[in-house]
């Protein structure tokens, strides 16, 4: 029944987002009905995903605006193997950049031993929390879930810099999409738009390091004990000595908050 409940909860928010209104130049809905959620349906359909790396541009919902992402297929997924999902987002989101494509420096060492796939999308410059990324994540989780054999109760979100506070900002807001999230070098304010801050409803590990100048390490820890006195799960993790701008020497704590995803939360 968990199962169930969450997988069509991805289909009704991603169903929503499809149609929801927008505008030829934010990543929205079309102005020209004549792209629709079915043709996004079938273009994925049509990808050809192979084992390993796959860099892939599909058009959106919204006419020429295309997404780019990559997806790294797992060995041996099948109908009767189905595997997590995880979603990666890139750090500084506001530049245009292949920076998606720069999975060998975190996502792929850290995230190693789950056997995932994981998607990397392009920010296209925009933040992970504007409509045009809020609009291609959730459509990227539902196409996937959709269309590749992933195990619809293993997944989860992470990110670094930008893309940790992305991370942060789908496990509040979308937390039936995902079943955990791992921001990394981040900082989010997690009070909403009254003024409150809310549950978030999912577990999270959020990783620091002590010697970041760009985002203090007191100021991340201190969101995550206000969201935890609102009731919320999320462990804080310091990386000892790491500064803002050294991604790829997290990959010793992904590791392990790969292992607490498959100890812990997926257990």
């Amino acid at each position: 029944m968990k199962k169930s409940y969450k997988y069509f909860g991805v289909l009704f928010i991603a169903v929503l987002f499809f149609n929801c209104s927008g505008s030829d130049d934010d990543g929205g809905t079309p102005i020209n009905p004549g792209r629709t959620e079915a043709d996004v349906r079938v273009d994925f359909q049509n990808l050809v995903v192979n084992t390993g790396i796959n860099d892939f541009t599909l058009e959106s919902n919204n006419e020429n605006f295309f997404w780019d992402f990559r997806i790294i297929a797992p060995v041996g997924a099948s109908s009767t193997n189905k595997r997590p999902l995880i979603i990666s987002l890139h750090g500084d989101a506001t530049t245009v950049s292949e920076a998606y494509k720069a999975t060998a420096c975190l996502a792929e060492p850290g995230l190693d031993g789950l056997g995932a796939y994981i998607i990397s999308p392009s920010s296209k410059g925009f933040l992970w929390f504007d409509a045009p990324n809020q609009n291609q994540i959730l459509a990227l989780v539902d196409l996937a879930s959709s269309y590749l054999s992933v195990d619809t109760n293993k997944i989860a979100i992470t990110g670094y810099s930008d893309g940790g506070n992305g991370s942060w900002f789908f496990a509040q807001f979308y937390p039936s999409l995902f079943s955990a999230s791992i921001p990394m070098a981040s900082s989010y304010n997690p009070i909403n738009n009254v003024g409150v801050v809310q549950q978030i409803t999912i577990p999270m590990r959020v990783i620091h390091g002590s010697d970041d100048a760009l985002f203090p390490i007191a100021t991340t820890e201190g969101y995550v004990n206000d969201s935890n006195a609102a009731g919320s799960n999320i462990e804080f993790v310091t990386a000892t000595g790491l500064g803002h701008l050294e991604p790829c020497n997290y990959v010793p704590y992904l590791l392990s908050a790969s292992s607490w995803l498959e100890e812990e939360v997926w257990n």
